[in-house]
């Protein structure tokens, strides 16, 4: 979904990922560098895998950066020479805020504020960041629209939300021109399925191919616009290409506009896998506690996105969990 004046345009441009080796940041490397881009990866690997950057470790359009977005000088260093930033470099998870808020908040917050003023300092022409669901809290209305949003259920969704605050701010006292994309529930290859704060789909996938049980949180009822990492990936693309004036200095939000509750996810997850192994059919699934912190629903309008950006999403649940169900099969048996 990507015009050939886009590509020409990152063609030509020089592209810093922050938290390049993650899952998101590694699927943008890999997508920039084959449209012709120079990618800066900046990365400290405390979530992110070194296996994920070996594709591009010899490209001569590639850069690696081992540093902490914590350390504002890494920061300079990083933006320095660059056109854009996508920034994706945080710690995720509402679980992991409420264990350890002080350090999601130096990540996500002063982490966040180093690279906008390093993107200041370095001229960059467009800063657009990993903003989150999370955001909308508390908020009960459905879909969540960009401008409506709740009190915050999290110190990680806190976080984020002060992202938007400060990049909203650095346009008006600085003029950087920012986009924050609030991303739902992003899920497929290369997302990584151990840890303790592993995203659902990924953990589930793991499980129901080691006949384990899968845990649901709750009685399943509970529901997420889960977003395919193609539809992310073009957004980030959009996001920088953009010609629109209007476009800049918004907050939007990455989804597909449709949700999916967790006893729907788990058939679907179990319909997929047994194609490959038919035993997956009989595991059974568990249920647990609500976990604190979580909202029951969540599910977007990407009205704001298709009409400003002309976002056009490629892949819903079904056809995500497909491609996702594949890659996962093929490597990690």
């Amino acid at each position: 979904m990507i015009t050939e004046f886009q590509k020409g345009k990152i063609s030509n441009s020089r592209i810093l990922v922050t938290g390049g080796a993650g899952f998101i940041g590694s699927n943008l490397c890999e997508t920039l560098l084959n449209y012709g881009a120079q990618v800066t990866c900046l990365d400290n690997f405390a979530t992110g895998h070194r296996k994920n950057l070996e594709p591009f470790l010899d490209d001569s359009n590639f850069i690696l950066i081992e540093g902490d977005i914590r350390n504002l000088e890494t920061c300079q260093k990083a933006c320095a020479n660059t056109d854009y930033v996508l920034h994706q470099a945080a710690l995720g998870s509402v679980p992991r805020s409420l264990k350890d808020p002080i350090t999601s908040n130096e990540v996500n917050v002063t982490g966040f504020l180093n690279m906008l003023i390093a993107a200041r300092d370095n001229d960059i022409k467009r800063f657009v960041y990993a903003a989150s669901s999370s955001t909308y809290g508390d908020s009960e209305s459905l879909p969540k629209v960009e401008d409506i949003i709740g009190k915050p259920l999290s110190p990680y969704a806190i976080t984020k939300y002060v992202n938007e605050l400060y990049a909203d701010n650095f346009k008006r006292s600085y003029g950087l021109d920012t986009i924050g994309l609030r991303y739902f529930n992003v899920f497929g290859r290369k997302q990584d399925p151990n840890g303790a704060y592993a995203a659902v789909i990924p953990k589930f996938v793991m499980q129901f191919m080691d006949h384990d049980s899968p845990v649901i949180n709750g009685d399943g009822t509970f529901s997420r616009d889960f977003t395919y990492i193609d539809n992310v990936l073009q957004m980030n693309i959009r996001a920088i290409t953009t010609q629109n004036p209007d476009a800049l200095n918004q907050v939007y939000n990455t989804a597909v506009g449709d949700r999916t509750n967790l006893k729907e996810l788990t058939y679907l997850l179990k319909k997929y896998l047994s194609e490959y192994d038919s035993e997956i059919a009989d595991v059974k699934v568990k249920h647990g506690p609500n976990r604190p912190g979580d909202i029951p629903h969540s599910l977007a309008s990407v009205d704001k996105a298709k009409e400003l950006l002309d976002y056009q999403p490629t892949h819903k649940i079904e056809e995500g969990l497909k491609e996702a169900v594949s890659w996962y099969w093929e490597n990690l048996q």
